[in-house]
């Protein structure tokens, strides 16, 4: 049974870190703003096994004029859970959560390999490639939303 609901932070960690953090300490699963009452945590389960996650930050990026925006960040389904529709149904929810708060943008740094699957979900490049540490070459990508009135 595929179960989709609100966990907490610390919950995200066991599919960050395999996924968005291999070979790191367990820490480097934490993002500042994690913790803060406006952001929203999903978890994708397989009967009582969180298989996936994606997180929603109430964060301004200033390259886009729109006054309401949420940052997408640790965006991640567990490898021998991937190819199979799970990352669309995570992001999915968390576009219909972005419309219930009236969200006018929805942006987020993706990881280069990750750009075909946004870019097929709707999402545009913004700008040009950057590197972010040791994790590799990243794109700022976005999405304008129509919210629920």
């Amino acid at each position: 049974m595929l179960t989709l609901k609100e966990i907490t932070a610390l919950d995200t960690y066991s599919v960050r870190h395999p996924v968005l953090r291999e070979g790191k300490p367990l820490e480097t699963c934490h993002f500042e703003g994690d913790n803060l009452q406006s952001t929203i945590h999903l978890g994708l389960f397989i009967n009582c096994a969180l298989i996936g996650v994606v997180s929603l930050f109430k964060t301004q990026n200033n390259d886009f004029n729109e006054e309401k925006q949420f940052q997408i960040r640790g965006m991640a389904v567990l490898k021998h859970h991937q190819k199979r529709g799970y990352g669309e149904k995570l992001l999915h929810e968390a576009e219909e959560i972005a419309k219930k708060y009236k969200c006018n943008l929805l942006w987020f740094n993706a990881r280069e390999k990750a750009v075909p699957f946004y870019e097929k979900a709707g999402y545009s490049i913004h700008g040009k490639p950057f590197e972010i540490g040791d994790i590799g070459t990243h794109f700022v990508m976005y999405k304008k939303t129509n919210p629920i009135s």
